[in-house]
C-alpha cells in the first residue's frame, strides 16, 4: 500500500505520525511511504533520516495525498486536509468528533474512511492509542496548572508543594483513568495535597494503592466536588466516556465558591471541556479568565512535548498502520473488532454512535458502510 505521512498543520503542533522506525518497517513489509518536506523537524526529525529509510519526500500536503491510499496524521485534519480527502483515502489519525460537528459532516461528505485512534479499542476494552498521549497530557496538566498558579501568569501565586512551615497547594483531580493518576502522580511528586474524584469505586481502590495512600480518593457526586471546590488552588479535569462529548462537571455557578485566580486546566477539552466555561486555546495563548479564574484548555496539550509524544504516539500506533497497509481497512476491522470500533466515518456515514447521536446523524454499521463502497484500502 501506498502510506502518506503529511507536516501537520494545527496550531502549535510539533508532532509527526510516523518515525523512521515506522518507515522502515513499512518499507520492509513492500510498503511504499510518502512524507512531506519538513514534517518530522518538529520532532527534531530530519528529511534525510526518512529517506535514509527508504521514504520518498513529496514537497506539500496536495502531493502526499495525491500519492497515498493510506493517510496518517496526529490531530484531526483542518479544512484544507479535509478538501484534499477522498472516497479511496483511509484516515487514521485522531479526530474527536463527538464535538466537532462540522468537521464530522465534511469526513461525510470526502467519502473517506476516517478511522479514530481514540475508539480503538483492546481485548480488555481500553484505548491502547489514546493511552500514551493521555499519560502526556495528564503529567503536562499539572506542569502547566503549576505554572498558571504563579502570579505573573495571573494566578493566585502558591507554590503546588509549599515549603516548611507554609502548606502546599491543593490539587483536584476529576477522573481516575489515565490522564487523571498521570497528572495525580506528578502533583504527588511536587508535594501538592491531592485528592482524585472518580464514581468508580474499584477504580478507586487501585488508585489508593497505586499512590500508596499518598492522595485522597473522593466519590466523584456533585455535591462531593462542590464542597471540595472553595479549597482548591488548582483542578485538573480529567473526565472521558469513550467517543463521546466530555460531562459537565464544574458549572460557571460553582466557579463563584472558587478562590479568585486559582486555575482550571481542562484535559477533556477535545471532546468538548468537562468545565461549562472550557473553550479550545493555543499554546500560543493558553488562558482566558472568566469570573476570576483562570482557564487552561489547550487542545493538544502532549504537542508542547514533540520529541517525546512522537515517539510515544507511534510505539503504539505503528501494528495497526502495519495491519492497515498490509491487508486493507475492510479485512483488518474484520480481523480486529477494536480495530472496527476505531472506524467513525465510512462512505459518507458515522460509523460510530456516539458521535452519530453527537452529530445528530444516522449511526450505520461499520461493515455495512464498507460494504456500500466495497471498500479494500
Amino acid at each position: 500500500m501506498r502510506v502518506g505521512v503529511p507536516t501537520e498543520v494545527k496550531t502549535d503542533e510539533y508532532r509527526v505520525a510516523l518515525t523512521p522506525s515506522g518507515v522502515r518497517e513499512l518499507v520492509d513489509a513492500g510498503h511504499e511511504v510518502f512524507v512531506q518536506s519538513g514534517a518530522g523537524v518538529g520532532s527534531a526529525i530530519s528529511d534525510d533520516a526518512y529517506v535514509a529509510q527508504g521514504a520518498t519526500l513529496l514537497p506539500d500536503a496536495d502531493a502526499v495525498f495525491e500519492e497515498a491510499t493510506l493517510i496518517v496524521k496526529v490531530k484531526e485534519p483542518q479544512p484544507p486536509e479535509v478538501a484534499l480527502l477522498e472516497p479511496r483515502h483511509t484516515l487514521f489519525t485522531y479526530l474527536h468528533l463527538a464535538a466537532a460537528a462540522e468537521l464530522t459532516r465534511g469526513l461525510m461528505e470526502s467519502g473517506a474512511t476516517c478511522i479514530a485512534y481514540e475508539t480503538v479499542e483492546d481485548t480488555r476494552g481500553r484505548l491502547p492509542l489514546l493511552a500514551p498521549m493521555s499519560e502526556v497530557a495528564g503529567k503536562i496538566a499539572t506542569q502547566a496548572g503549576a505554572f498558571m498558579l504563579e502570579k505573573p501568569l495571573g494566578g493566585r501565586g502558591i507554590l503546588l508543594g509549599g515549603v516548611p512551615g507554609v502548606a502546599a497547594a491543593n490539587v483536584m483531580v476529576i477522573g481516575g483513568g489515565v490522564v487523571g493518576m498521570n497528572a495525580a502522580f506528578i502533583a504527588i511528586g511536587m508535594e501538592a495535597t491531592v485528592y482524585v474524584f472518580d464514581r468508580n469505586l474499584d477504580r478507586l481502590r487501585e488508585l489508593d494503592i497505586i499512590f500508596g495512600g499518598r492522595a485522597d480518593t473522593c466519590f466523584a457526586s456533585t455535591l462531593d466536588i462542590e464542597e471540595r471546590l472553595p479549597y482548591m488552588d488548582l483542578v485538573i479535569g480529567a473526565v472521558l466516556v469513550h467517543g463521546a462529548r466530555a460531562p459537565r462537571v464544574i458549572t460557571r455557578r460553582q466557579l463563584s465558591v472558587m478562590k479568585r485566580q486559582s486555575v482550571l486546566v481542562d484535559v477533556s477539552i477535545d471532546q468538548g471541556g468537562c468545565f461549562e466555561t472550557s473553550r479550545p486555546t493555543t499554546h500560543s495563548n493558553p488562558t482566558y479568565e472568566v469570573d476570576g479564574i483562570t482557564h487552561y484548555c489547550v487542545t493538544n496539550m502532549p504537542g508542547a512535548v514533540p520529541i517525546t509524544s512522537t515517539y510515544a504516539l507511534t510505539n503504539a500506533t505503528m501494528p495497526y498502520v502495519i495491519h492497515l497497509a498490509s491487508v486493507g481497512v475492510a479485512r483488518a476491522v474484520g480481523e480486529s473488532p477494536g480495530l472496527k470500533l476505531g472506524v467513525n466515518v465510512a462512505a459518507g456515514q458515522v460509523t460510530y454512535a456516539p458521535v452519530a447521536d453527537a452529530a445528530g446523524v444516522p449511526h450505520v454499521d461499520v461493515d455495512e458502510a464498507l460494504a456500500s463502497v466495497g471498500a479494500e484500502a
